[in-house]
């Protein structure tokens, strides 16, 4: 009998194990796991019924942003000697890639304002939660891509509703009011509870144990909630994918195109700069841009009715997470 309560108890550590190292193994295997989770949500959403699935769009929401706000460093806001780095990172971040993405709009969904917004705002927030990652691989300016990271996060949260509203408020009904409330729930809500994590754990197991052991294991778990809005809305939108086949080519090449030009233009720009390193922080500063936070805003704001902007974002996180791979290789050969 004690033999095996022991089994069991030692059965169930296992599985909690794996269960624990799960979000980052998908994370690690996105170019697979994403395609694979949007299938598996049409293939749900054309066989069932998926209405009661728009109710798990918040809370998902909630675990795309939370976990990466617990390992953010505020900190490196206040670190010196890289101005002219941060500047120029920033200019491309909400000038000239804003200005590409709205371009491609343009051409690409003329008669889709809901669209161009959905493209338009997945350039909004530059650097993604695998910014550092990426810049470590290359042995690019890793304190300077922390810095980028938060600055970006912050920046592109302020500056979102006036620049959404700038360029779309005539065409579409974004009032002021519920973009800025929908952000600051989305961004800001779990910024604040992710700085109490963050304060918790380091005071409970100290500041190494926290940046080696735990947060690693944290910041995987946004992934999960990318895949669950990913399911739900592709399960939302199944019957008109079924009716439109040819929808995830027309979503895709724009969003495709976008990413081509980034990581092209950052890296023109990177041979620039002095230090290879500051020219590698740059790319990978610059090139990604925060999705998470850009399908969280589009499904807060826009709701159900923006289902398509959901599976345009979700593109993106094949696209950037193949081509930062392929990116980073070349970087490495290159060297």
């Amino acid at each position: 009998m004690i033999t095996k309560t022991a089994d069991r108890a030692l059965k169930s550590k296992v599985f909690l194990r794996k269960a624990m190292n799960l979000p980052a193994k998908l994370q690690k295997q996105m170019v697979i796991s994403f395609p694979i989770t949007m299938l598996l949500g049409f293939l749900f959403g054309h066989y069932f019924n998926a209405e009661a699935l728009s109710g798990i769009i918040l809370p998902m929401t909630f675990l795309m942003v939370y976990p990466n706000m617990v390992g953010l460093d505020f900190k490196r806001l206040l670190s010196p000697g890289d101005s002219k780095l941060q500047v120029i990172t920033q200019a491309f971040n909400f000038l000239v890639y804003p200005l590409i993405a709205y371009g491609l709009g343009l051409i690409f969904f003329a008669n889709s304002p809901i669209l161009r917004l959905g493209l338009f705002m997945t350039s909004l927030f530059p650097t993604s939660g695998m910014t550092i990652a990426w810049v470590n691989m290359v042995k690019g300016n890793l304190p300077s891509a922390v810095k980028m990271t938060v600055i970006g996060l912050l920046t592109g949260s302020l500056l979102a509703p006036f620049y959404m509203q700038f360029a779309f408020g005539k065409s579409i009904d974004l009032p002021m009011g519920k973009t800025i409330s929908q952000i600051a729930l989305v961004v800001f809500l779990p910024m604040m509870a992710g700085l109490a994590t963050q304060k918790i754990l380091i005071a409970k197991n100290g500041v190494q144990k926290f940046n080696q052991k735990i947060k690693p294991k944290i910041a995987p778990w946004s992934t999960m909630g990318v895949l669950g809005v990913q399911f739900a809305a592709m399960a939302l939108k199944a019957d008109d994918l079924t009716a439109k086949p040819h929808l995830l080519l027309y979503l895709g090449i724009p969003i495709l195109t976008f990413y081509f030009l980034n990581f092209a233009i950052s890296t023109l720009v990177s041979r620039f700069f002095k230090e290879r390193s500051d020219g590698m922080a740059f790319i990978y500063g610059s090139a990604l841009r925060n999705l998470p936070i850009a399908l969280a805003i589009a499904m807060a704001v826009l709701g159900c009715d923006g289902a398509e902007v959901t599976i345009l974002i979700s593109l993106g996180f094949i696209i950037q997470a193949q081509m930062a791979a392929w990116h980073v290789k070349w970087m490495k050969k290159s060297r």
